[in-house]
């Protein structure tokens, strides 16, 4: 099951898209759905869970929470709104493809994807931008 929780003025238009997006890549990448929880929130919403859990004390736009057995995804994936809205400029592309790229890439880790080092990064932004592209095939 997949929901949508908000900790901000934000919300997703047309959820059951989003939903069908996201079960989408669950299967693409041959996994099953577990319970998936978004948590769209604000800079500092973020950053306190950013200090209180990673002992990180900056700004990011997603930290996700893996709790995925075996094949079946599950977890915590929240999503900072100020912060796909500020990538979205710097990256000169429209915030509805930054959110997507965003919501992707937590099931994209759920998934064994990692972007730690130059080679994961690249692969994850090929994968990203794969997965962005079933929303605008399926829409």
């Amino acid at each position: 099951m997949i929901s949508f929780n908000y900790e901000s003025d934000f919300t997703l238009e047309n959820e059951s898209n989003y939903e069908a997006w996201i079960q989408q890549i669950i299967r693409s990448e041959h996994k099953s759905e577990g319970e998936i929880n978004y948590i769209f929130c604000d800079d500092e919403y973020l950053l306190d869970i950013n200090q209180k859990y990673l002992d990180h004390d900056y700004y990011t736009d997603i930290i996700s929470f893996d709790y995925s057995v075996a094949n079946e995804l599950h977890g915590d994936i929240f999503i900072s709104i100020e912060r796909v809205a500020e990538n979205a400029q710097t990256y000169t592309v429209s915030f509805q493809h930054e959110l997507l790229r965003v919501m992707a890439h937590g099931i994209l880790h759920y998934c064994g994807y990692k972007d730690k080092s130059e080679d994961d990064s690249r692969l994850m932004r090929q994968k990203e931008d794969e997965k962005i592209a079933l929303f605008h095939v399926e829409q």
